[in-house]
C-alpha cells in the first residue's frame, strides 16, 4: 500500500491530495479499500462499510480540487446538495446536525462542508500548490513567515534547490 507524500493536513486538502503522481504514473490512496478505510478513521470519518463512501469522496476530491485549481464552485455546491445543517441548542450547548439525502455522501459532505470552513478561517494567501515541478499536493501554510513554497523540503524543497544549485554552476 503506497502512502500519500503529504499527510496532516486540513480534511478538505488530505482528500485532495490522496492522488498524487509518483514514478510517471498516478497513484490514488481511495484504489486499497485498507487505504480507504484507514483514511476515514483517520479523519473521524464513518468507516463501517467504507466501499459505499468511495465515488462520492472522489466526487468530492475533484470538486475541491477544481475549486482550488481553477476557481470552480459549481462542483462543491453540487457536493453540499446532498445535505442541510440543522442548528440546536442541547443541553445548553450548541449543537450542529447533518440531514443527507443518502447516508454514503457523509464523508464527502463534511469534507466540502470543512472545506467551506477552511476558506472562511484562512488567510487566502495561505492555501498554497505546492512550487515544485509536476507536484499536485496543496498544503495550509502555517509557518510563522509565511513563505513556505514547497509540500516538503525533503522531497520537493530539496529538488527544486539542488536544481537551482546546479543551474548557477553550470554558468
Amino acid at each position: 500500500m503506497a502512502r500519500r507524500p503529504l499527510m496532516g493536513e486540513p480534511l478538505p486538502l488530505d482528500l485532495v491530495n490522496t492522488r498524487w503522481p509518483e514514478g510517471g504514473v498516478t497513484l490514488d490512496e481511495f484504489d486499497d479499500p485498507v487505504a480507504l478505510d484507514a483514511w476515514l478513521r483517520e479523519h473521524g470519518l464513518p468507516s463501517a462499510g467504507s466501499a459505499r463512501y468511495l465515488e462520492p469522496l472522489r466526487t468530492a476530491r475533484a470538486a475541491i480540487r477544481r475549486s482550488l485549481d481553477e476557481g470552480v464552485d459549481d462542483e462543491v455546491n453540487a457536493v453540499l446538495e446532498h445535505g442541510t445543517l440543522r442548528l440546536s441548542l442541547q443541553d445548553g450547548d450548541p449543537a450542529e446536525h447533518v440531514n443527507l439525502d443518502d447516508e454514503s455522501w457523509h464523508p464527502a459532505w463534511l469534507a466540502a462542508r470543512a472545506y467551506l470552513d477552511l476558506l472562511a478561517t484562512a488567510p487566502p494567501d495561505r492555501l498554497r500548490h505546492c512550487a515544485g515541478t509536476g507536484c499536485v499536493l496543496w498544503f495550509l501554510d502555517t509557518s510563522r513567515n509565511g513563505r513556505r513554497r514547497w509540500c516538503s523540503m525533503t522531497g520537493c524543497g530539496n529538488r527544486a534547490k539542488v536544481n537551482a544549485h546546479y543551474a548557477r554552476t553550470r554558468q
